[in-house]
């Protein structure tokens, strides 16, 4: 199990929502060596795993969109994954919602918005799927909302996500 310190914890926590679920997810990536990949999903659980890929979605889409979040090879991560019933569940059902209208666009256009691109067509990509920019000005929108509500999750089933050790 991820063992995180009560004394980071707490510190996070009084930080805000942000600092404390990025105590969790810098962790997990400490864990894995970096980013998710096929030799070391094993090591986190599917709990762990969703905040996860809740922190990278939340990075990505406020950086560049979903455009750069699929471009920067997440689309997977994010849309083949439980990660949007994970956030039903975990109380966040207008993220859910977003994340499925999402996965519809991701799943269509697959195999074009995951091909590699040269600067130009990776930014001609915006204007090819602009149908992704309700859903990101949505997401922008509620963010704080959701980031409180998945913090509050993580709160409430600590156990979940890691073991705190003094």
């Amino acid at each position: 199990m991820i063992e995180i310190k009560d004394s980071a914890l707490q510190k996070a926590a009084a930080s805000g929502m942000d600092e404390f679920i990025q105590l969790f997810t810098d962790k997990y990536k400490e864990v894995l060596g970096g980013d998710p990949d096929a030799d070391n999903m094993h090591l986190l659980t599917g709990e762990q795993h969703a905040l996860l890929s809740y922190r990278i979605f939340l990075d990505e889409v406020m950086t560049g969109g979903f455009c750069q979040l699929i471009q920067n090879g997440y689309g997977a991560y994010i849309f083949d994954n439980p990660f949007a019933k994970a956030m039903r569940v975990w109380g966040a059902k207008d993220f859910s919602r977003l994340i499925y209208k999402a996965k519809e666009v991701y799943d269509s256009n697959k195999e074009d918005l995951q091909r590699e691109r040269t600067e130009e067509e990776f930014m001609a990509m915006y204007e090819d799927y602009e149908i992704f920019d309700d859903l990101e000005e949505e997401f922008i929108y509620m963010e704080e909302l959701i980031t409180t509500q998945i913090a509050e999750y993580v709160d409430d089933h600590i156990g979940l996500f890691a073991k705190i050790v003094k």
